[in-house]
């Protein structure tokens, strides 16, 4: 069982940034892909980031490509969204998420456990 806690969401204004961190518990970090998504009201969840085991590998949605960057400390057991000049449509829940099976994903069928979420809001 792998227990996973957001943190570092909060209100912002247009342009400014914030980074979330992860840390997830109960099993070996380094044995698992981590990702980000989001839901914002009335939508589907959707993929935010993601990152491979050892960290060597990223992918990014279109929308948040060169504004967020996630990175992960294996040492410390924790996966960070970096998120710089953020805009009101990146106002939604974030999550983060852990893949036992795959070098990283998109989809979030694929991840096996979710934190509870952290709230980021971007006033305008």
């Amino acid at each position: 069982q792998v227990q996973l806690v957001e943190s570092g969401g909060g209100l912002v204004q247009a342009g400014g940034s914030l980074r979330l961190s992860c840390a997830p518990s109960g099993r070996t970090f380094s044995s698992y892909a981590m990702g980000w998504f989001r839901q914002a009201p009335g939508k589907e969840r959707e993929f935010v980031a993601a990152i491979s085991r050892s960290g060597g590998n990223t992918n990014y949605a279109d929308s948040v490509k060169g504004r967020f960057t996630i990175s992960r400390d294996n040492a410390k057991n924790t996966v960070y969204l970096q998120m710089n000049s953020l805009k009101p449509e990146d106002t939604a829940v974030y999550y983060c998420a852990a893949d036992f099976h795959n070098m990283w994903s998109i989809y979030t069928y694929e991840y096996d456990y979710w934190g509870q979420g952290t709230q980021v809001t971007v006033s305008s």
